[in-house]
């Protein structure tokens, strides 16, 4: 039989495979026997029921083979909150946390009328939502199972400002609100290139690709969003898209072409360019 530190050990297994392996192995354990990581840290010795390590072994399984953590225990911390996740969504990631810090420090009315383009699993709009209870969400998304996912992150997360629906981009926007104008757009559209090399590595294997590839040069939805988010904000109203590394320049240049002021890209943890902010004119 094994212990609860023998299992943590299995993570040199994974550490060809994952820059995270022992936490991998932490949230595979603690969602094999349903406890959090403080159990895990105060019962080492813990030997577990034949039953416990089947479950264990079976999920571990999956992550050598290269599935995401967050799809094997269904679910992955954004924020402050814990969200589910399918393989209808892409996994939120820390990287798409630096849009919600951006947005935060934004001067806007405290009655806010926000949209988020793309919500997926709702990370960006309930994490607003959460921090700005007087704001009014709206968040929307062209696949019916990530509306259905985000409106059950929504009620887990006991949210009553955000307001969930289908659209593509902005196609039933114009009719379902047709007299309202946003004080802020959030986005973290698909933006790799359709023959970029990591779409076969890593996570990103597992993640559907209508939510990750955007034309040959990876371009194609930002320049929509962009283009068309004018015609939804109220004057100064302010766009925030997330984008890929190498991308700042040419976000930049769709900014200024659309008629944006106080172009500015923002870095993330890694310094690498991640969001392209603008402020509409007044």
């Amino acid at each position: 039989m094994a212990t609860v530190a023998d299992l943590l050990q299995r993570h040199n297994e994974l550490s060809p495979a994952s820059d995270t392996a022992l936490l991998d192995t932490e949230l595979l354990l603690c969602h094999s026997l349903s406890v959090d990581r403080a159990w895990l840290k105060t019962w080492p010795d813990k030997i577990l029921s034949a039953p416990d390590m089947q479950r264990f072994e079976q999920l571990f399984r999956r992550r050598l083979e290269g599935e995401p953590v967050a799809f094997i225990i269904g679910s992955q911390g954004f924020w402050t909150l814990d969200l589910k996740v399918s393989p209808h969504t892409l996994i939120p990631r820390p990287e798409t946390e630096l849009l919600v810090e951006t947005a935060m420090q934004l001067e806007l009315p405290n009655n806010s009328q926000v949209l988020d383009l793309g919500t997926g699993t709702g990370a960006i709009a309930l994490a607003l939502a959460s921090e700005y209870p007087q704001w009014q969400m709206t968040a929307v998304d062209v696949q019916a199972s990530a509306v259905e996912l985000a409106e059950q992150n929504r009620l887990a997360c006991r949210l009553k400002n955000v307001t969930i629906y289908q659209s593509d981009w902005f196609a039933a926007v114009a009719n379902r609100q047709p007299q309202t104008l946003f004080n802020l757009i959030v986005s973290n559209p698909p933006y790799i290139e359709i023959d970029d090399a990591h779409l076969f590595e890593g996570d990103v294997r597992f993640e559907p690709a209508s939510a990750l590839v955007s034309g040959t040069q990876g371009l194609d939805d930002l320049q929509l969003v962009i283009g068309q988010s004018s015609g939804f904000l109220a004057p100064a109203g302010w766009l925030l898209v997330e984008h890929g590394h190498a991308q700042g320049l040419a976000v930049r240049d769709l900014f200024n072409e659309a008629g944006y002021v106080l172009v500015e890209t923002r870095q993330d943890y890694n310094q690498l360019d991640r969001i392209t902010l603008g402020r509409l004119a007044d």
